[in-house]
Formats: structure tokens, C-alpha cells, sequence
């Protein structure tokens, strides 16, 4: 397994996995990569998400959803307390068979009712899990003032000195927000997982996370072709696809990870599911056509979530 330190600034994924200056035909690689992040540990740089589809109610399809993707290689499953997923994910877990310590997962807490560790619990609870591996605030708006920000993230030190969460990280974060945090943190967060795409590029935000030794998730990686198709990058990505003879979706993920960051993806078709693990691991984009890539996308501006939150016209 490929480990791509998130420390070289220029080219975070590390040496192996480094874009190809000269615009020749990339190496071959032989699986998905892993990424050290900023505390020491390993994240897989593809991650199945269970996502809104499904609610709490929905157990059974969730189950299936969850499973599917760890029977065909998908060890990185992420959840949210918000979905009301993290029950199904514990039991495709035990069913699977798969040892944990293979597996990869990342929950998220987005209301605190009493405290941080309550919420966590909660969330180990139904799980069916000792630890979880990555522990996000899943946004910003959790707390109504800075000091409850930071008091919010205190706690979430104070879980990870438990080992019960080898992780922590944030979601949604601004560059404002993450500057609270940082104020008064004693552990920086090790991820902050954003909605990314090439129609939202968080250009500073994305920089801001490089100076500061904190890796990039990014989710909804496919709104150009799921959401937001018939835009710039519909031809290159096209073109792309023939040249290497994998799909459209495939060169849009792999846009996400040849920048070094984590892409956060799902799907209900197990064929498409078999396809992201047999064929991502064969390719890699040149700088130059991540570079078309991200030029065309910048002629269009779209967001999927949180349009209540931001302006039509805000691209942070």
C-alpha cells in the first residue's frame, strides 16, 4: 500500500504519486493510496460515503450499501451522527468478516446536546465499535460564538487523548473558522472534509490547508457529471476517459486524488463500485491535464450543499 506523507507542500501526495511535470504517460500503480496525515496515521484516500440516501429507518438498505462497498474493497466507510447511518455501518461491519483494524472509519457529530463526549458515545454506541479512526465536527455552525468553537474542539482533544478516536478533524470549515480553532488548539486537526469538485475549488481554502499541515477530503467529487453536467469540464473529462480508457466518473476522482487529496465518494451499482477499485489504481492524470481540468472548472461556479449558508456567487 502506497503512503503519501501530506508534509511536501508542492506536491502533497508524495513522491510516487507526484503529477508528471513533463506530460508523458504516468506509471502504472498497483492500489489505491494511503496519506500520513499531520498526527501520524494513515488514511485511505478513497472512502465509500453512506451519505443522506438513507435514513436510520432504512436500516436494511443501509446495511446493504455499507456492505457492498466493503465486499469489494471499499475499507474506508464514512458516516455521520446527521444521517443516521452509523447503526447500519456497524452491522455491515460485524458481517463482514473483514478484521476492524483493516478498516477505516470516520464519523461526524453535528449537534451537542450536553457535551462532545456524550455525542461520541452515542455514536460508538451505535456503531458497535471501540474506537473510531477519524472523529470530525461536521461544521462550523455546531457552535453560535467562537469560544463555544473552541470549547467544542477542547473536547475533541480531549477524546482523542483517550484513544477512542485515533483521529480528529473538522468539516465545512472556512478559513476563518479553522483559524478560531487554531487560536487555542493544542492538536490542530488532521482533515478538514469539504465539498470539492471542479466546480468548487476552494482555491485559498485549499492553500490554507497546506500551510498548515492539514490534509483535504473532499465529498460530492462527481457533481460535475451527477449534478452539474453540461458544463466546461464535460470534454475534457470525456477525452480523458478514452485516452485511458476508464470512465468519466474515474477521471474526476482521480483529478481529487493526483492533488493529494482524499476523495470521498459512493454509489449503489455494485459493477460501478468493482470498476472505482479495479481500474483507479491504473492511472494517473499529468500536471498539465489536472491543470486543464481545474481551468475549465473555474468557468462555472456550482455548490450542492449549504446554498442557504453562502451566496450564489461565493466560492469559498
Amino acid at each position: 500500500m502506497e503512503v503519501a506523507s501530506y508534509a511536501s507542500r508542492m506536491n502533497p501526495i508524495g513522491a510516487t504519486f507526484q503529477p508528471d511535470v513533463r506530460s508523458v504517460r504516468p506509471k502504472q500503480t498497483s492500489s489505491i493510496p494511503t496519506m500520513r496525515l499531520n498526527d501520524g496515521n494513515e488514511i485511505p484516500m478513497l472512502a465509500f460515503g453512506l451519505g443522506a440516501a438513507y435514513s436510520d429507518s432504512d436500516s436494511a438498505q443501509i446495511v446493504e450499501s455499507a456492505s457492498r462497498a466493503i465486499r469489494n474493497g471499499f475499507y474506508h466507510l464514512d458516516a455521520a451522527e446527521v444521517y443516521g447511518n452509523e447503526r447500519g455501518l456497524g452491522m455491515a461491519i460485524r458481517r463482514s468478516g473483514v478484521p476492524r483494524q483493516q478498516l477505516f472509519v470516520t464519523t461526524k457529530v453535528w449537534t451537542v446536546a450536553t457535551t462532545v463526549k456524550a455525542a461520541f458515545e452515542a455514536s460508538l454506541e451505535r456503531l458497535g465499535l471501540e474506537y473510531i479512526d477519524l472523529y470530525l465536527v461536521a461544521w462550523p455552525q455546531i457552535a453560535d460564538n467562537p469560544a463555544r468553537l473552541q470549547q467544542i474542539w477542547a473536547e475533541m482533544e480531549a477524546i482523542r487523548e483517550t484513544g477512542r478516536a485515533r483521529s480528529i478533524g473538522v468539516s465545512n470549515f472556512l478559513q476563518e473558522d479553522l483559524e478560531t480553532i487554531l487560536r487555542t488548539a493544542k492538536v490542530r486537526p488532521a482533515i478538514n472534509q469539504i465539498e470539492y469538485h471542479t466546480y468548487l475549488q476552494h482555491r485559498n481554502l485549499i492553500d490554507f490547508h497546506r500551510r498548515n499541515d492539514i490534509a483535504t477530503a473532499g465529498y460530492s467529487p462527481l457533481t460535475p457529471i451527477t449534478k452539474a453536467s453540461a458544463g466546461p469540464v464535460d470534454g475534457i473529462l470525456s477525452s480523458l476517459a478514452r485516452r485511458y480508457g476508464v470512465s468519466e466518473a474515474e477521471v474526476a476522482l482521480r483529478w481529487v486524488l493526483d492533488q493529494g487529496i482524499v476523495a470521498v465518494t459512493t454509489s449503489s451499482s455494485e459493477g460501478r463500485i468493482q470498476g472505482l477499485i479495479r481500474r483507479l489504481p491504473t492511472f494517473k492524470l499529468t500536471s498539465d491535464e489536472i491543470q486543464e481540468i481545474s481551468e475549465r472548472g473555474m468557468q462555472k461556479h456550482f455548490r450542492g450543499f449549504f446554498n442557504d449558508i453562502f451566496a450564489p456567487d461565493d466560492r469559498r
